[in-house]
């Protein structure tokens, strides 16, 4: 691997995960309509990850002697994240809820300044400024009012934007500690919080076919194992301010994908807040692979 490649890579894992997670909400929703609640295909199609990453958590146990306290926060937040933002994207409005979610840059800028003492600087700051105007203008609705929590999925998607921010804060602080280990430690602590909350809310187990389960296990195996290994990749290679903004493509995802898969219609104001994310996720990631030229 040449050293261009090395930086790049980074970059292109964010881009990868920002779109897979800008399309995610549309294979749940067509499994809540064949039976599976949010929690339930949360907990299975993480249960079928988790059922490959055990061989991982297994091989490399000697990583939790490391940083056992940090691995367990990330753990939980990833848990926390995914549970979160899968309620969320099924029972609210998908734009909303991903422009909520994308507080996390906020978030981002400073956990990553206060617990990893990564200064910003005057260009991180623009750069977040710009993302953030980005976010407001693309999805900015007067009959909705400001982008604040109004009711459960806003809070929902406003605690796994924070939760996310703090675990890939977790993820920089665990560098010594494997990327499969930490993979692996992801899936486990999404199903654990997914089965509490089962457990908390009485969630009945739901009467679907084997197909349905077999498809919540493939998007498992295809979509959030490839979603997490490239998440954790790439936000383990640059400072977590600069990869929370590459990640807000997911919004322009969401966007089109959404204007394609469903009624909901694009604005223009919507296209010209998806052009400043673009501005923003491309300075972030010139950025970057400037400073290591």
């Amino acid at each position: 691997m040449t050293r261009s490649n090395h930086h790049i890579l980074p970059v292109l894992s964010l881009l990868l995960t920002a779109s897979l997670w800008g399309l995610i909400w549309y294979p749940l929703r067509l499994l809540e309509g064949q039976g599976l609640s949010g929690l339930w295909v949360t907990l299975s199609s993480y249960g079928a990850t988790l059922a490959l990453g055990l061989i991982w958590l297994w091989r490399n146990r000697r990583d939790w002697q490391y940083k056992p306290l940090v691995l367990g926060m990330m753990m939980l937040a990833v848990g926390w994240c995914n549970v979160a933002f899968v309620l969320a994207i099924l029972d609210g409005t998908v734009l909303r809820v991903l422009l909520l979610f994308y507080l996390s840059p906020l978030w981002a800028l400073l956990l990553g300044w206060v617990l990893l003492k990564e200064h910003p600087g005057t260009s991180g700051l623009l750069v977040f400024v710009v993302a953030l105007a980005g976010a407001i203008t693309m999805l900015w609705d007067s009959e909705m009012g400001m982008p604040w929590p109004r009711d459960r999925a806003d809070w929902l998607a406003v605690s796994s934007g924070f939760a996310f921010s703090f675990a890939n804060v977790m993820v920089r602080k665990s560098r010594r500690i494997s990327m499969q280990t930490k993979s692996a430690a992801s899936w486990l602590g999404v199903v654990l919080v997914a089965g509490v909350w089962i457990l908390i809310v009485q969630e009945p187990f739901p009467l679907v076919q084997a197909s349905t389960w077999f498809a919540a296990a493939l998007l498992g195996w295809f979509g959030f194992v490839v979603m997490t290994v490239t998440v954790i990749y790439g936000v383990s290679h640059m400072p977590v301010h600069r990869s929370a903004v590459i990640l807000l493509f997911e919004l322009v995802v969401g966007a089109v994908s959404s204007l394609i898969l469903t009624d909901e219609q694009v604005l223009l104001q919507e296209w010209l807040g998806g052009a400043l994310i673009l501005t923003a996720a491309y300075l972030a990631a010139h950025a970057h692979i400037g400073e290591h030229k």
